[in-house]
């Protein structure tokens, strides 16, 4: 069995250098720092006082509201063809 690669990266998150290492690809990698990045930007912008460590949890928060609105939405497509499959097959 071969072992995944790792690779690693060094980011910028909110004027902060992080080394992130992964098995996931550069890009992919380099993708989700930005993200989380332009959502700490977003927040610090509506509220300029909140401390570092304030700004992240809420990043954090946003992005986890907007996996589970995501996930949520995927469920109810699958379930939804799901449902036409069988429609489909009961013809």
């Amino acid at each position: 069995m071969r072992k995944e690669e790792t690779n690693r990266i060094r980011v910028i998150i909110y004027g902060q250098e992080y080394q992130i290492r992964g098995e996931a690809s550069v890009d992919h990698i380099r993708q989700v720092a930005a993200l989380v990045d332009n959502k700490m930007r977003d927040i610090a912008s509506i509220n300029p006082r909140l401390d570092l460590h304030r700004l992240a949890v809420l990043a954090a928060v946003n992005i986890a509201d907007e996996f589970f609105r995501l996930r949520q939405e995927y469920e109810d497509l699958l379930r939804a063809l799901e449902a036409e499959a069988k429609l489909q097959g009961d013809k």
